[in-house]
């Protein structure tokens, strides 16, 4: 369905899903070396997703739908965890360093599900 689409749209599907996680990862941890740099990592990232997609033989539309929706789906399920996240950016920012970071389970089985479902739209959603 969605690879019926012209490729500009779906390119811009994924730039606008880069776009929105990596403005939400910067809200959510206010420590400026990471917001100028996460942006960076997730386009190389991406590149090497799509170069990986064309040399195992899938189609660029079904590569660019699913890191899309994987984007997506990660945000969303980073969305629990963000007071932590400002929580401990702070505590990096006055120079407080922790042993551990706990992240609670329930977050990442939330963050899990959520890729997963958004990942399994877009698998169906690509056909």
């Amino acid at each position: 369905m969605l690879t019926s689409v012209a490729t500009e749209w779906l390119w811009l599907l994924a730039i606008a899903a880069l776009v929105l996680h990596c403005s939400a990862m910067a809200k959510w941890v206010p420590i400026q070396r990471f917001w100028t740099v996460y942006p960076f990592i997730w386009v190389v990232c991406g590149a090497g997703a799509v170069k990986y997609g064309a040399w195992r033989g899938f189609a660029l539309e079904n590569t660019l739908v699913l890191c899309s929706f994987a984007l997506i789906g990660l945000t969303i399920g980073m969305y629990p965890t963000r007071k932590l996240f400002a929580e401990w950016a702070h505590e990096i920012n006055q120079g407080v360093t922790r042993e551990r970071y706990d992240y609670p389970r329930s977050h990442l089985a939330f963050c899990g599900a959520s890729l997963l479902v958004t990942s399994a739209a877009a698998i169906l959603l690509t056909r």
